[in-house]
């Protein structure tokens, strides 16, 4: 089947299920789900179902359902979401949201804000998913709360959370380029206390990374056609305890370490050992039921040293080591003002530093922030006010603002609008990296607006949200010409709807995007699309409980894309179907089983860069059920 037929096939079914849902569905999901709450959006607890910002909440009974094997597995087709891959498991993968830059994605795990200070971009790849209780996914700017990075939206992940009698769990499992992973958790606690602690390991021989020939000095510039192989290891502790009745005290940390084989050349190497490392504590305070203050602080480390082994005779040689560290602390105020006015005010401080083999100008500087949010209610209106102003050490000041209103309009459909601005901090490498670095470069600046309307009928949840951002100063890397260009303008329109629900015994989630990311600067790229972003993702996911079986599959699809700036180099559009099923055949264990690519689509995400074809998995899990 040609891939384009295979986009259009797979969006139909996504559509058709859509329109079809709402006659036939016949009970509800869960109602944790239709109950969710949402902290990122506000920096509040807030029900996700009156978020004036899109949003949306992957918990662990759907990570599991997913059976994923990583992070970037389980975001992809999600709405807004592009993701760009460089040859499997374990590889560089990049995440766009709404058609912007990788770097214009603010990571947070547990609050604390993660990325290579070096890159500015964090390693969504070496975030273990077993240590992950939760994501909320927040589309659309955030600086106004959060400051440089969230121009395209915010993804927020919480480690597991361990409540109820101590217990335990664990898992193993097998699969094709011979996976190999194991994992294993214990915790438990009650209102006074809880604690946990996690710990997984994962080996892949992976596949050859890179088509890439030496000879023509095309792709990764090399001719290793082996296979490049991913192994990491993780811990996940974390624990709290009440001081008294209105103190708790917390804290998480997150370690995960690997190595991870490439296609490369002696400079850059083909080989990296990678450390992924967050650090917090947090201390609340709630001396009444119209108050809360929390402090908290934080450290996110990103190390990296690459070596080249000779593929002949195996002789090492170093090329470059990364160590970069982010430290943070956030003292933020709640305060409730009558029945329906949220007051919150804050501060934020951050100091990034560089270490390593590199030689940089600059290597550190701090940014200290202030921030207030208005959050209130007045009838079937909602609206929601932030302003914060950056002092960065190197730019100076810089403020962001974002305003949103909502109205509930009556059987169960609400209406929401929001603008908001955003800018993001050149990273060390766009400034300083010897012989591309530009140290004149200036921050990025963008306005967003976006118009929605969502539903709840039944149990069955939907929205539909267009926008319009617009970028000034806008910094990408020329894959043409190797060096960094700071675009004038780029706008970017698009459209996104979503489905959650059941169509009779069949639990259903449907997402679909449309994006038209455009380089609106003057030149010979003018109106040209951004490159590796594909402008029509959609993603389908059915599941199905039997008794103690469960039946499910997913459907992933993508149109084509650019991978150059010159838009001369197209990359096809692709889509995958993905089978699963999960056997509980006692009442704590059971055994997943999993068929991806069934119909082994050959795709590239990025030029030249492999993607795996048809693969099996089967995992045995332990899980004492309450």
């Amino acid at each position: 089947m040609p891939i384009n037929h295979s986009f259009r096939s797979s969006t139909l079914c996504l559509a058709l299920a859509t329109v079809l849902a709402g006659p036939v569905m016949a009970q509800s999901p869960d109602a944790d789900a239709l109950d969710a709450v949402i902290v990122t959006a506000t920096r509040t607890d807030q029900p996700l179902a009156e978020s004036l910002s899109p949003a949306e909440i992957i918990d662990r009974a759907q990570i599991e359902r997913s059976q994923a094997r990583d992070l970037p597995e389980l975001l992809t087709g999600r709405a807004g979401i592009n993701l760009a891959n460089q040859g499997g498991a374990g590889k560089n993968t990049t995440v766009s949201m709404r058609g912007t830059e990788s770097d214009h994605v603010l990571l947070l795990v547990d609050g604390v804000r993660v990325l290579s200070v070096s890159a500015g971009i964090p390693a969504f790849q070496d975030i273990p998913l077993e240590l992950i209780e939760r994501i909320e996914i927040v589309r659309g700017p955030r600086s106004s709360l959060y400051g440089s990075e969230a121009i395209g939206g915010v993804i927020h992940v919480f480690t597991r959370r361990d409540r109820g009698p101590l217990a335990a769990r664990m898992r193993v499992g097998v699969g094709s380029h011979q996976r190999r992973e194991a994992g294993f958790g214990i915790g438990g606690g009650s209102e006074r206390g809880w604690f946990g602690l996690d710990i997984g390991h994962q080996h892949t021989d992976g596949i050859n990374a890179c088509r890439g020939s030496a000879t023509l000095f095309t792709g990764c510039y090399t001719d290793e056609p082996d296979r490049d192989g991913y192994r990491s290891t993780s811990a996940s502790l974390r624990g709290g305890t009440a001081l008294g009745e209105t103190l708790e005290l917390r804290g998480n940390a997150m370690h995960a370490s690997g190595v991870n084989e490439y296609d490369g050349s002696l400079a850059g190497g083909n080989e990296s050992d990678v450390v992924q490392q967050v650090l917090s504590t947090r201390l609340d305070w709630t001396p009444n039921a119209a108050t809360r203050v929390h402090l908290q602080l934080g450290r996110a480390e990103d190390r990296s040293v690459s070596r080249y082994r000779e593929p002949a005779s195996g002789d090492i040689t170093q090329a470059n080591r990364f160590d970069t560290q982010r430290d943070s602390a956030t003292l933020q105020g709640d305060f409730q003002l009558g029945n329906a006015h949220l007051l919150t005010v804050g501060a934020d401080w951050l100091r990034d530093r560089l270490g390593g083999n590199v030689a940089f100008v600059v290597d550190v500087r701090r940014n200290t922030a202030l921030f207030a949010e208005w959050q209130g209610r007045v009838g079937a209106h909602r609206v929601q006010a932030a302003l914060r102003n950056d002092d960065n050490q190197q730019f100076g000041n810089h403020s962001t603002g974002s305003i949103g209103w909502g109205m509930d309009v009556g059987t169960g459909i609400a209406l929401r609008a929001s603008y908001g601005t955003g800018f993001r901090a050149p990273s060390f490498n766009d400034l300083y990296y010897p012989g591309s670095g530009i140290p004149t470069l200036e921050p990025e600046r963008s306005g967003s607006v976006n118009l929605g309307i969502g539903g709840e009928h039944g149990g069955w949840t939907w929205a539909v949200d267009a926008f319009d951002t617009r970028i000034d100063q806008l910094i990408a890397y020329n894959l043409s010409t190797f060096v960094l260009e700071q675009v004038e303008k780029a706008r970017i329109r698009g459209l996104e709807a979503t489905t959650n629900g059941r169509i009779g015994v069949w639990l259903l989630g449907a997402q679909l995007s449309h994006i038209d990311p455009r380089n609106h600067s003057a030149g010979i790229n003018h109106d040209k699309l951004l490159p590796r972003r594909s402008r029509h993702t959609a993603r389908l996911d059915l599941d199905r409980d039997l008794g103690a079986w469960r039946f499910g599959g997913s459907i992933n699809a993508a149109s084509a894309r650019q991978d150059d700036a010159a838009n001369t180099q197209r990359l096809g559009g692709w889509s995958t179907v993905d089978l699963r099923a999960d056997y509980r055949f006692h009442p704590d264990w059971s055994v997943q089983a999993q068929l991806r690519n069934i119909f082994d689509r050959q795709y590239e995400t990025v030029a030249w860069y492999n993607q795996p074809g048809r693969e099996w998995g089967l995992t045995l899990r332990y899980a004492p059920r309450g």
